[in-house]
């Protein structure tokens, strides 16, 4: 009891100085509806701006369930890491102090092993190969019950693009990459990657990025074009390799407990939403991506697909990685995963 009060506490602190920090930037997304009147709050996280199609579903997952709950059930949204950072967030949603989280596949990982499939390489690396993951039972299923047993459900997964190197100086080949430092994200499926490529790589925290590539302290960026455009990070980096190993996503997680506490029609209303604008979402990120590229390009940076040769080689090399994650994963549902969505 002392320790959920003492997170109620950080969690009240957090968003009053999370809110007024915010206030002036998310303007244009505040509600056309007054939610003082809902019986029911579902506080959803993300670390993301909305300009970013996966981040902003938040938003119109609020509108929808507003209305198709009659005012009922009120979506009070949090972007742009207003409750905090996702490792203080997850903890947060594991004791329900925060409901939901449009967590980050990378950071996802530390809640279930089994989740960290879609970050292996050269797995879920394409939208078509997204798509199919979600909508293949015998795949998502298992993936969305992984973490029950932590009091946790996945509901659903948006994203942001397909990952690939931005740099601050042109990587046309493997053996060009080996020059780079690049930022990789604080979770062990990337370090286990970058090792197994022989890359040297920075273990960095997201805010920390933009002064370390304008001092030099980092060279490349592990990331997707649109998040590297709308976050301005091609104004320094103004390379991108399309590496194309995985897909950036948003793992939308869910507090079980407080789920299952909801109205059973309320709980069919919020997962119907969840789903419909998800779905939504996949559809418009991949649209946004091709945007955001054409604007890259537009502004002067150069784009630069993997050679097939290097993309093989960097298979191979990853072999031990999907050994490790293999068996936690369960070497079963990976093979599954993997022949399934095979090319």
């Amino acid at each position: 009891m002392k320790r959920l009060t003492a997170t109620l506490l950080t969690l009240t602190l957090v968003l009053a100085l999370g809110g007024a920090a915010s206030a002036a930037s998310l303007e244009a997304w505040k509600p056309k509806f007054d939610p003082a009147g809902a019986k029911y709050t579902y506080l959803l996280s993300n670390v993301s701006h909305p300009a970013i199609e996966g981040a902003a579903v938040g938003y119109r997952i609020r509108d929808a369930v507003w209305e198709r709950s009659n005012g009922r059930l009120y979506v009070d949204f949090r972007p742009l890491s207003q409750l905090g950072g996702e490792k203080d967030v997850l903890s947060m949603l594991k004791m329900g102090a925060v409901q939901g989280i449009l967590c980050s596949s990378v950071a996802a990982a530390n809640v279930s092993d089994k989740l960290g499939v879609v970050n292996l390489p050269f797995v879920v690396d394409t939208f078509d190969k997204l798509d199919r993951f979600r909508a293949t039972p015998e795949l998502f299923t298992e993936f969305s019950e992984s973490a029950l047993k932590k009091g946790i459900k996945v509901v659903d997964i948006t994203g942001y693009g397909t990952y690939g190197w931005a740099t601050t100086s042109p990587v046309k080949s493997l053996a060009e990459a080996g020059s780079i430092n690049f930022r990789i994200a604080q979770a062990p499926v990337n370090t286990d990657i970058y090792k197994a490529w022989g890359l040297k790589f920075t273990v960095m925290p997201w805010p920390d990025v933009p002064q370390a590539l304008q001092t030099g302290v980092i060279s490349g960026l592990d990331h997707t074009p649109t998040v590297c455009n709308i976050t301005k990070k091609f104004d320094v980096a103004k390379s991108f390799t399309e590496v194309n190993y995985a897909q950036g996503l948003f793992i939308h997680l869910m507090n079980k407990r407080w789920f299952d506490r909801l109205p059973e029609d309320l709980q069919q209303v919020l997962i119907d939403v969840i789903e419909d604008e998800s779905a939504k979402s996949r559809a418009l990120t991949k649209t946004q991506q091709q945007e955001q590229i054409a604007k890259a390009k537009a502004s002067g940076v150069e784009f630069i697909p993997l050679l097939a040769e290097d993309k093989a080689t960097l298979i191979e090399q990853a072999q031990p990685v999907y050994e490790k994650w293999g068996q936690k994963i369960g070497s079963d549902y990976l093979n599954k995963v993997r022949t399934t969505l095979a090319d």
